[in-house]
């Protein structure tokens, strides 16, 4: 009997060129010693089988994640930080005491809510960046980011990744401040966006 290997998903592909993207060969002295430590051959990454011709539907080839996309680092599947990170709860430049003390006390209602829970890091950087670019469009003047609070001391993925994805240079020039509704909640955040120069 011939055992078929499956087919990665779409996601699954994407994930796996991310994972790998970075990944470089050690130097010969180097990978003597890891010989040395560890004896194990390594595992070479899996490859995607040619279309079965036995197969009636031919499978097309899983599309290379978009280059803007957030890469993933192993093993626990966090984001390269290679950008700054955003500080929440602090008052920056070119905001009015006013508007800074509405939103701290919770007084500013969001005009918008994007819900991320449930989402891969991946799926929900995305929708968190064509979310603000939305509502910067639309001129919104406060939005609220949802991440729930996650496992662990330091919270979920989402939540610890928002503060870079947030510092991105191409999303960092439409904020003015993020701030947690309240003190208690700190799996949402919100965002006051500058107003879209017309």
């Amino acid at each position: 009997m011939v055992r078929r290997r499956r087919v990665l998903g779409k996601d699954e592909q994407a994930l796996w060129t991310a994972f790998v993207r970075d990944i470089r060969p050690l130097a010969r002295k180097a990978a003597a010693r890891a010989r040395a430590v560890d004896a194990a051959p390594p595992v070479p990454p899996p490859s995607v089988p040619s279309a079965d011709p036995h197969d009636r539907v031919a499978r097309p080839a899983p599309p290379a994640p978009p280059s803007d996309m957030p890469r993933v680092d192993r093993p626990a599947y966090t984001l390269v930080r290679s950008r700054a990170e955003i500080a929440i709860g602090q008052r920056g430049p070119g905001l009015d005491d006013t508007s800074w003390r509405t939103l701290v006390s919770g007084k500013l209602r969001p005009s918008r809510t994007l819900d991320l829970h449930g989402q891969n890091a991946q799926a929900a950087f995305q929708r968190l960046h064509a979310f603000l670019v939305q509502a910067r469009s639309d001129n919104l003047r406060c939005v609220e980011v949802i991440t729930g609070l996650g496992s662990g001391r330091e919270g979920g993925v989402l939540r610890r990744e928002l503060p870079f994805w947030l510092g991105r240079p191409d999303l960092r020039p439409m904020i003015l401040a993020v701030v947690h509704p309240h003190a208690a909640n700190q799996g949402s955040v919100r965002i006051l966006l500058r107003r879209a120069r017309g």
